[in-house]
Protein backbone atom coordinates (compact mmCIF):
# COMPACT_ATOMS: atom_id res chain seq x y z
CA UNK A 1 0.00 0.00 0.00
CA UNK A 2 1.04 3.57 -0.52
CA UNK A 3 2.03 5.87 2.52
CA UNK A 4 0.13 8.73 2.43
CA UNK A 5 1.57 12.36 3.63
CA UNK A 6 0.38 15.56 4.22
CA UNK A 7 2.47 18.38 3.63
CA UNK A 8 0.84 21.68 4.65
CA UNK A 9 2.23 25.14 2.71
CA UNK A 10 1.66 28.21 4.85
CA UNK A 11 0.33 30.96 3.37
CA UNK A 12 0.62 34.48 4.56
CA UNK A 13 -3.16 35.34 4.55
CA UNK A 14 -3.98 37.84 7.46
CA UNK A 15 -6.89 36.37 8.99
CA UNK A 16 -8.79 36.92 12.27
CA UNK A 17 -8.17 35.38 15.66
CA UNK A 18 -11.64 33.47 14.94
CA UNK A 19 -10.73 32.35 11.46
CA UNK A 20 -7.28 30.97 13.02
CA UNK A 21 -9.07 29.09 15.93
CA UNK A 22 -11.27 27.22 13.08
CA UNK A 23 -8.57 26.57 10.60
CA UNK A 24 -6.80 24.76 13.82
CA UNK A 25 -9.83 23.11 14.94
CA UNK A 26 -9.78 21.77 11.02
CA UNK A 27 -6.48 20.89 10.70
CA UNK A 28 -6.48 18.86 13.95
CA UNK A 29 -9.64 16.90 12.67
CA UNK A 30 -7.64 15.96 9.04
CA UNK A 31 -4.22 15.04 11.18
CA UNK A 32 -6.47 12.59 13.60
CA UNK A 33 -8.11 11.06 10.07
CA UNK A 34 -4.78 10.32 8.49
CA UNK A 35 -3.69 8.94 11.65
CA UNK A 36 -6.60 6.51 11.79
CA UNK A 37 -6.64 5.48 8.24
CA UNK A 38 -2.88 4.91 8.25
CA UNK A 39 -3.58 2.67 11.60
CA UNK A 40 -6.29 0.80 10.08
CA UNK A 41 -4.60 -0.08 6.55
CA UNK A 42 -1.47 -1.30 8.66
CA UNK A 43 -4.27 -3.72 10.85
CA UNK A 44 -5.37 -4.63 7.04
CA UNK A 45 -2.05 -5.13 5.66
CA UNK A 46 -1.64 -7.42 8.91
CA UNK A 47 -4.60 -9.32 8.64
CA UNK A 48 -4.02 -10.18 4.95
CA UNK A 49 -0.31 -11.69 5.81
CA UNK A 50 -1.58 -13.75 8.90
CA UNK A 51 -4.15 -15.08 6.39
CA UNK A 52 -1.94 -16.47 3.84
CA UNK A 53 0.43 -17.86 6.68
CA UNK A 54 -2.60 -19.97 8.04
CA UNK A 55 -3.79 -20.27 4.20
CA UNK A 56 -0.22 -21.92 3.78
CA UNK A 57 -0.63 -24.43 6.53
CA UNK A 58 -3.92 -25.32 6.04
CA UNK A 59 -4.31 -28.73 4.94
CA UNK A 60 -7.69 -27.53 2.61
CA UNK A 61 -7.64 -28.84 -0.98
CA UNK A 62 -7.28 -26.32 -3.16
CA UNK A 63 -10.11 -27.49 -5.28
CA UNK A 64 -12.61 -27.14 -1.89
CA UNK A 65 -13.53 -24.78 0.80
CA UNK A 66 -13.29 -25.59 4.58
CA UNK A 67 -16.90 -26.49 5.26
CA UNK A 68 -16.90 -29.32 2.11
CA UNK A 69 -13.41 -31.04 4.18
CA UNK A 70 -14.88 -30.58 7.49
CA UNK A 71 -17.92 -32.92 6.23
CA UNK A 72 -16.07 -35.33 4.79
CA UNK A 73 -12.80 -35.73 6.55
CA UNK A 74 -14.41 -35.10 10.11
CA UNK A 75 -12.78 -31.61 9.83
CA UNK A 76 -10.14 -30.09 10.28
CA UNK A 77 -8.38 -31.43 13.44
CA UNK A 78 -6.72 -29.40 15.50
CA UNK A 79 -5.48 -32.40 17.41
CA UNK A 80 -3.59 -33.66 13.81
CA UNK A 81 0.22 -34.10 14.57
CA UNK A 82 1.87 -34.92 11.27
CA UNK A 83 4.55 -38.23 10.70
CA UNK A 84 7.41 -37.37 9.87
CA UNK A 85 9.34 -39.75 7.05
CA UNK A 86 11.70 -42.23 8.59
CA UNK A 87 13.16 -43.35 4.81
CA UNK A 88 12.02 -43.20 1.80
CA UNK A 89 13.07 -45.37 -1.46
CA UNK A 90 11.89 -46.69 -4.74
CA UNK A 91 11.34 -50.63 -4.72
CA UNK A 92 13.74 -52.52 -7.08
CA UNK A 93 12.94 -55.23 -9.41
CA UNK A 94 13.32 -58.62 -8.94
CA UNK A 95 11.74 -62.34 -10.11
CA UNK A 96 9.70 -64.37 -8.11
CA UNK A 97 7.55 -67.09 -8.18
CA UNK A 98 8.17 -68.68 -11.78
CA UNK A 99 8.76 -65.99 -13.97
CA UNK A 100 6.71 -63.22 -12.27
CA UNK A 101 8.42 -59.84 -12.34
CA UNK A 102 7.76 -57.77 -8.75
CA UNK A 103 8.69 -54.52 -7.26
CA UNK A 104 9.32 -55.37 -3.62
CA UNK A 105 9.09 -52.35 -0.92
CA UNK A 106 9.15 -54.30 2.34
CA UNK A 107 11.40 -57.68 2.46
CA UNK A 108 14.37 -55.97 1.57
CA UNK A 109 17.57 -54.68 2.65
CA UNK A 110 16.56 -51.23 2.66
CA UNK A 111 13.16 -51.92 4.64
CA UNK A 112 13.55 -55.93 6.39
CA UNK A 113 10.14 -55.78 8.36
CA UNK A 114 8.27 -53.18 8.88
CA UNK A 115 5.76 -54.60 11.69
CA UNK A 116 3.41 -55.66 11.23
CA UNK A 117 4.46 -55.78 7.47
CA UNK A 118 6.42 -58.36 6.32
CA UNK A 119 6.63 -58.03 2.98
CA UNK A 120 4.99 -55.60 0.17
CA UNK A 121 5.27 -56.69 -3.61
CA UNK A 122 3.70 -54.70 -6.93
CA UNK A 123 3.85 -58.09 -9.15
CA UNK A 124 3.36 -58.19 -12.73
CA UNK A 125 2.39 -61.22 -14.50
CA UNK A 126 1.62 -62.95 -17.25
CA UNK A 127 0.77 -67.09 -18.13
CA UNK A 128 2.03 -69.03 -18.69
CA UNK A 129 4.18 -67.46 -15.34
CA UNK A 130 3.00 -67.28 -12.18
CA UNK A 131 3.33 -68.41 -8.32
CA UNK A 132 2.68 -72.34 -8.90
CA UNK A 133 1.77 -74.66 -5.32
CA UNK A 134 3.71 -73.02 -2.22
CA UNK A 135 3.36 -73.03 1.54
CA UNK A 136 2.59 -70.00 4.01
CA UNK A 137 2.72 -70.53 7.68
CA UNK A 138 2.42 -67.86 10.59
CA UNK A 139 1.24 -64.84 8.30
CA UNK A 140 -1.78 -63.40 6.47
CA UNK A 141 -1.41 -62.46 3.15
CA UNK A 142 -3.31 -59.40 1.19
CA UNK A 143 -3.76 -59.67 -2.84
CA UNK A 144 -5.78 -56.78 -4.34
CA UNK A 145 -5.80 -57.16 -8.00
CA UNK A 146 -5.77 -53.50 -10.00
CA UNK A 147 -5.44 -55.04 -13.27
CA UNK A 148 -6.61 -58.55 -14.88
CA UNK A 149 -7.38 -61.85 -13.32
CA UNK A 150 -5.52 -63.82 -11.49
CA UNK A 151 -7.00 -67.53 -9.76
CA UNK A 152 -6.10 -69.46 -6.66
CA UNK A 153 -6.25 -73.05 -5.09
CA UNK A 154 -5.41 -74.36 -2.06
CA UNK A 155 -4.92 -77.71 -0.91
CA UNK A 156 -8.13 -78.13 1.31
CA UNK A 157 -9.93 -77.75 -2.38
CA UNK A 158 -11.19 -74.21 -1.83
CA UNK A 159 -10.72 -71.85 -5.22
CA UNK A 160 -11.50 -68.89 -6.18
CA UNK A 161 -11.14 -65.86 -8.96
CA UNK A 162 -10.24 -61.91 -8.21
CA UNK A 163 -10.70 -59.57 -10.93
CA UNK A 164 -9.97 -56.16 -11.06
CA UNK A 165 -10.39 -54.06 -7.88
CA UNK A 166 -11.42 -57.24 -5.54
CA UNK A 167 -9.57 -58.20 -2.94
CA UNK A 168 -8.84 -62.00 -0.96
CA UNK A 169 -7.31 -61.92 2.75
CA UNK A 170 -5.89 -65.55 3.54
CA UNK A 171 -4.87 -66.69 7.10
CA UNK A 172 -2.44 -69.10 6.54
CA UNK A 173 -2.26 -69.59 10.16
CA UNK A 174 -0.86 -72.90 11.43
CA UNK A 175 0.27 -74.01 7.66
CA UNK A 176 -1.52 -73.81 4.34
CA UNK A 177 -0.45 -75.00 0.50
CA UNK A 178 -1.74 -72.90 -2.41
CA UNK A 179 -1.18 -71.64 -5.85
CA UNK A 180 -1.82 -68.31 -7.08
CA UNK A 181 -2.09 -68.25 -11.18
CA UNK A 182 -3.02 -65.23 -14.02
CA UNK A 183 -5.69 -65.80 -15.92
CA UNK A 184 -4.96 -66.55 -19.50
CA UNK A 185 -7.02 -63.64 -20.81
CA UNK A 186 -8.62 -63.02 -24.89
CA UNK A 187 -6.54 -59.51 -24.66
CA UNK A 188 -3.34 -61.33 -23.56
CA UNK A 189 -2.81 -58.54 -20.96
CA UNK A 190 -1.08 -59.27 -17.62
CA UNK A 191 -2.71 -59.22 -14.38
CA UNK A 192 -0.80 -56.66 -12.17
CA UNK A 193 -1.47 -55.87 -8.37
CA UNK A 194 0.11 -55.48 -4.95
CA UNK A 195 0.30 -58.61 -2.31
CA UNK A 196 0.92 -57.92 1.80
CA UNK A 197 2.26 -60.15 4.03
CA UNK A 198 1.24 -59.31 7.10
CA UNK A 199 2.44 -61.07 10.48
CA UNK A 200 0.34 -62.89 12.74
CA UNK A 201 -0.26 -62.34 16.87
CA UNK A 202 1.55 -64.97 18.18
CA UNK A 203 -1.11 -66.76 20.09
CA UNK A 204 -2.98 -66.72 16.37
CA UNK A 205 0.09 -68.61 14.78
CA UNK A 206 -1.33 -71.95 15.00
CA UNK A 207 -5.33 -71.14 14.13
CA UNK A 208 -7.04 -72.77 10.78
CA UNK A 209 -6.65 -71.55 7.60
CA UNK A 210 -9.49 -68.87 6.25
CA UNK A 211 -9.93 -67.06 3.06
CA UNK A 212 -12.05 -64.20 3.19
CA UNK A 213 -13.01 -62.15 -0.09
CA UNK A 214 -13.97 -59.02 -1.39
CA UNK A 215 -14.92 -57.80 -4.31
CA UNK A 216 -14.28 -54.56 -6.19
CA UNK A 217 -17.74 -53.04 -5.81
CA UNK A 218 -18.39 -53.83 -2.60
CA UNK A 219 -15.19 -51.40 -1.74
CA UNK A 220 -16.80 -48.28 -0.30
CA UNK A 221 -15.40 -45.17 -2.29
CA UNK A 222 -15.14 -41.73 -0.70
CA UNK A 223 -14.92 -38.61 -2.62
CA UNK A 224 -14.00 -35.82 -1.39
CA UNK A 225 -14.15 -33.62 -4.41
CA UNK A 226 -14.21 -34.18 -8.11
CA UNK A 227 -10.25 -34.74 -8.15
CA UNK A 228 -9.84 -37.52 -5.38
CA UNK A 229 -11.13 -40.51 -5.09
CA UNK A 230 -10.37 -43.32 -1.91
CA UNK A 231 -11.22 -47.08 -2.28
CA UNK A 232 -11.71 -47.39 1.43
CA UNK A 233 -10.54 -51.02 1.47
CA UNK A 234 -9.97 -51.68 5.40
CA UNK A 235 -10.37 -48.44 8.12
CA UNK A 236 -11.96 -45.50 7.44
CA UNK A 237 -11.05 -42.00 5.30
CA UNK A 238 -13.00 -38.88 4.83
CA UNK A 239 -15.78 -39.94 6.81
CA UNK A 240 -16.56 -43.55 4.59
CA UNK A 241 -16.16 -46.76 6.82
CA UNK A 242 -15.22 -50.05 5.84
CA UNK A 243 -17.13 -52.81 5.39
CA UNK A 244 -15.79 -55.04 7.64
CA UNK A 245 -12.41 -56.09 9.24
CA UNK A 246 -11.12 -58.63 7.02
CA UNK A 247 -7.89 -59.71 8.99
CA UNK A 248 -6.77 -60.85 12.31
CA UNK A 249 -3.74 -58.65 12.66
CA UNK A 250 -5.97 -54.86 12.39
CA UNK A 251 -4.65 -53.19 9.02
CA UNK A 252 -6.16 -50.39 7.32
CA UNK A 253 -5.66 -50.11 3.43
CA UNK A 254 -6.48 -47.05 1.37
CA UNK A 255 -6.31 -46.49 -2.28
CA UNK A 256 -5.86 -43.12 -3.30
CA UNK A 257 -6.27 -41.78 -7.42
CA UNK A 258 -5.94 -37.60 -7.99
CA UNK A 259 -6.77 -36.60 -11.24
CA UNK A 260 -5.26 -33.36 -11.24
CA UNK A 261 -1.84 -31.79 -10.04
CA UNK A 262 -2.04 -30.30 -6.56
CA UNK A 263 -4.82 -31.93 -5.68
CA UNK A 264 -4.39 -32.53 -1.08
CA UNK A 265 -4.85 -35.54 0.82
CA UNK A 266 -4.83 -36.21 4.35
CA UNK A 267 -5.08 -39.39 6.29
CA UNK A 268 -5.70 -39.75 9.83
CA UNK A 269 -3.92 -42.83 11.41
CA UNK A 270 -4.14 -44.34 14.57
CA UNK A 271 -1.26 -43.78 17.23
CA UNK A 272 -0.56 -47.32 17.92
CA UNK A 273 -0.19 -48.15 13.67
CA UNK A 274 3.07 -48.07 11.99
CA UNK A 275 1.97 -46.39 8.34
CA UNK A 276 3.80 -46.35 4.62
CA UNK A 277 2.80 -45.11 1.28
CA UNK A 278 3.80 -47.11 -1.81
CA UNK A 279 2.98 -45.25 -5.19
CA UNK A 280 1.44 -47.27 -8.03
CA UNK A 281 1.21 -44.41 -10.73
CA UNK A 282 2.63 -41.09 -11.19
CA UNK A 283 4.10 -39.22 -8.59
CA UNK A 284 2.85 -37.31 -5.20
CA UNK A 285 5.05 -35.20 -2.56
CA UNK A 286 4.81 -35.98 1.10
CA UNK A 287 6.33 -33.73 4.23
CA UNK A 288 8.38 -32.19 1.13
CA UNK A 289 9.68 -35.18 -0.40
CA UNK A 290 8.69 -36.12 -3.94
CA UNK A 291 8.05 -39.39 -4.03
CA UNK A 292 7.92 -41.00 -7.72
CA UNK A 293 6.37 -44.28 -9.47
CA UNK A 294 6.88 -47.24 -7.56
CA UNK A 295 8.43 -45.51 -4.36
CA UNK A 296 7.75 -46.01 -0.60
CA UNK A 297 7.50 -43.89 2.35
CA UNK A 298 7.82 -45.15 5.92
CA UNK A 299 6.32 -42.79 8.92
CA UNK A 300 7.67 -42.61 12.50
CA UNK A 301 5.05 -42.98 14.67
CA UNK A 302 5.71 -39.08 16.05
CA UNK A 303 1.91 -37.85 15.51
CA UNK A 304 -1.38 -39.40 14.29
CA UNK A 305 -2.11 -38.30 10.29
CA UNK A 306 -0.26 -38.20 7.32
CA UNK A 307 -0.88 -35.47 4.53
CA UNK A 308 0.61 -34.78 0.77
CA UNK A 309 -0.03 -33.57 -2.29
CA UNK A 310 -0.07 -34.99 -6.25
CA UNK A 311 2.49 -34.09 -8.79
CA UNK A 312 0.98 -35.58 -11.70
CA UNK A 313 -2.59 -35.42 -13.26
CA UNK A 314 -3.11 -39.16 -12.89
CA UNK A 315 -1.40 -40.36 -9.20
CA UNK A 316 -2.30 -43.80 -7.56
CA UNK A 317 -1.13 -44.85 -4.02
CA UNK A 318 -1.74 -46.98 -1.53
CA UNK A 319 -1.85 -45.77 2.20
CA UNK A 320 -0.89 -49.08 4.38
CA UNK A 321 -1.30 -48.66 8.31
CA UNK A 322 -1.01 -51.70 10.45
CA UNK A 323 -1.20 -52.30 14.48
CA UNK A 324 2.34 -52.70 16.05
CA UNK A 325 3.12 -56.21 17.17
CA UNK A 326 5.47 -56.27 20.10
CA UNK A 327 6.97 -59.54 19.63
CA UNK A 328 9.98 -61.30 17.67
CA UNK A 329 9.92 -62.48 14.09
CA UNK A 330 11.87 -65.29 12.87
CA UNK A 331 11.23 -65.56 9.01
CA UNK A 332 12.69 -67.88 6.77
CA UNK A 333 10.52 -67.19 3.21
CA UNK A 334 7.15 -68.09 3.53
CA UNK A 335 6.92 -69.60 7.03
CA UNK A 336 7.21 -67.01 10.05
CA UNK A 337 7.69 -67.64 13.78
CA UNK A 338 8.89 -66.13 16.97
CA UNK A 339 11.96 -68.09 17.88
CA UNK A 340 13.93 -70.49 15.99
CA UNK A 341 12.31 -73.50 17.69
CA UNK A 342 9.10 -72.77 16.74
CA UNK A 343 9.99 -72.17 13.27
CA UNK A 344 11.85 -75.50 12.83
CA UNK A 345 9.25 -77.49 14.15
CA UNK A 346 7.18 -75.66 11.50
CA UNK A 347 9.77 -77.15 9.16
CA UNK A 348 9.49 -80.80 10.88
CA UNK A 349 5.49 -80.45 10.06
CA UNK A 350 6.28 -79.47 6.71
CA UNK A 351 8.19 -82.27 5.94
CA UNK A 352 6.46 -84.89 7.79
CA UNK A 353 3.19 -83.25 5.95
CA UNK A 354 1.52 -82.66 9.23
CA UNK A 355 -0.26 -79.99 11.05
CA UNK A 356 -1.72 -78.12 7.90
CA UNK A 357 0.37 -79.73 5.49
CA UNK A 358 -1.10 -83.02 4.96
CA UNK A 359 -0.60 -84.09 1.49
CA UNK A 360 1.61 -81.13 1.10
CA UNK A 361 4.04 -82.88 -1.51
CA UNK A 362 1.95 -84.81 -3.80
CA UNK A 363 -0.79 -82.43 -3.65
CA UNK A 364 -1.04 -80.38 -7.46
CA UNK A 365 -3.72 -77.63 -8.32
CA UNK A 366 -5.60 -77.99 -11.44
CA UNK A 367 -4.33 -74.56 -12.16
CA UNK A 368 -0.73 -75.26 -11.99
CA UNK A 369 -0.76 -75.06 -15.62
CA UNK A 370 -2.83 -72.01 -16.52
CA UNK A 371 -6.01 -71.44 -16.46
CA UNK A 372 -8.77 -69.98 -19.32
CA UNK A 373 -10.51 -67.02 -18.87
CA UNK A 374 -13.89 -68.77 -19.82
CA UNK A 375 -13.06 -71.55 -17.28
CA UNK A 376 -11.96 -68.77 -14.69
CA UNK A 377 -15.39 -66.86 -15.37
CA UNK A 378 -17.20 -70.11 -14.46
CA UNK A 379 -15.31 -70.41 -11.28
CA UNK A 380 -15.43 -66.50 -10.26
CA UNK A 381 -20.22 -67.35 -10.66
CA UNK A 382 -19.83 -70.38 -8.57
Amino acid sequence: MTKIEGQSQEKKVKRSSGSAFKLTIVSLFIALACIYYKFSAVTEVHDIKLGARNDQDSMASQNRDYDQLKDNNDGINDDRIYRSILTHFIAGEQEEGVGARVRRSVGTYQMRRFTPFLMLDDFTVAPPNGFPDHPHHGQETITYVTDGMIAHEDITGSKGVLLKGDLQFMTAGKGIVHSEIPVTTKDGKPCRGLQLWVDLPSDMKNIDPRYRNLRGNETPVAYPNENLEVRVISGKSYGVESLRDLAYTPVHLYHFLANKTGTEFVQDIPEDFNVFIYVMKGSIQVNDVELTTFSSAFFDVDGNAIRGKALSEDAQFAIIAGRILDQEVIQHGPFVETNREKLMEVFRNYQEEKNGFENAHSWRSSIHDGISEEEALKLYRE
